[in-house]
């Protein structure tokens, strides 16, 4: 399947604004766990937590699934691929496993967190709330860097694919595109 450009084109605005999303949540997310560890009102920590929860519950989860389909979506309608490239599939498997951390350790953490404190409880240590945050943010500005520089080179799949495509074109008029990246 190949994306026509206006196709590509959107679809790479909705990833890159998704992704941008999921970070900055990130960043709140941080900001918000410094806070309700660091301050020394039971209220403050109580309202940084449930933010945080919010968060949680309603946002992120939604631009998880988003970044990821727009990304497999620009993955296999672009000649990337989702397995030619490793940066690709990192970027694949990586998105996986953060989407997956938020719905089945970050959300019921929080779950915990919040309903400790609604009974009076103990605000989390810094234990409780920052690894998950900062993990991500972790994660996000590899997998950012990754995109700007595309490292690692072809996957074994990716190398198959090229060497068909080559034999396949030998003895016949180069592409378009191809002529026109010569000059």
């Amino acid at each position: 399947m190949k994306l026509s450009r206006p196709a590509r084109r959107a679809s790479l605005v909705v990833h890159v604004a998704a992704s941008a999303g999921w970070l900055g949540l990130t960043l709140g997310l941080l900001a918000l766990a410094v806070t309700a560890t660091a301050t020394g009102s039971a209220v403050t920590a109580e309202a940084s937590v449930r933010a945080m929860k919010l968060f949680a519950d309603w946002l992120l989860l939604p631009i998880a699934f988003l970044t990821s389909l727009s990304g497999v979506l620009l993955s296999v309608g672009t000649p990337w691929g989702l397995a030619r490239h490793r940066w690709v599939s990192v970027k694949f498997w990586l998105s996986l496993a953060a989407t997956a951390a938020t719905a089945f350790a970050l959300r019921p953490g929080l779950d915990t967190a919040v309903a400790t404190m609604a009974a009076n409880g103990p605000a989390p240590g810094p234990g409780g709330l920052l690894p998950a945050p900062i993990v991500s943010l972790c994660a996000y500005v590899f997998m950012t860097a990754i995109s700007v520089l595309k490292p690692w080179g072809l996957t074994r799949r990716g190398r198959d694919h090229r060497a068909a495509e080559t034999s396949g074109r030998r003895g016949t008029r180069p592409r378009q595109d191809a002529v026109r990246h010569r000059s």
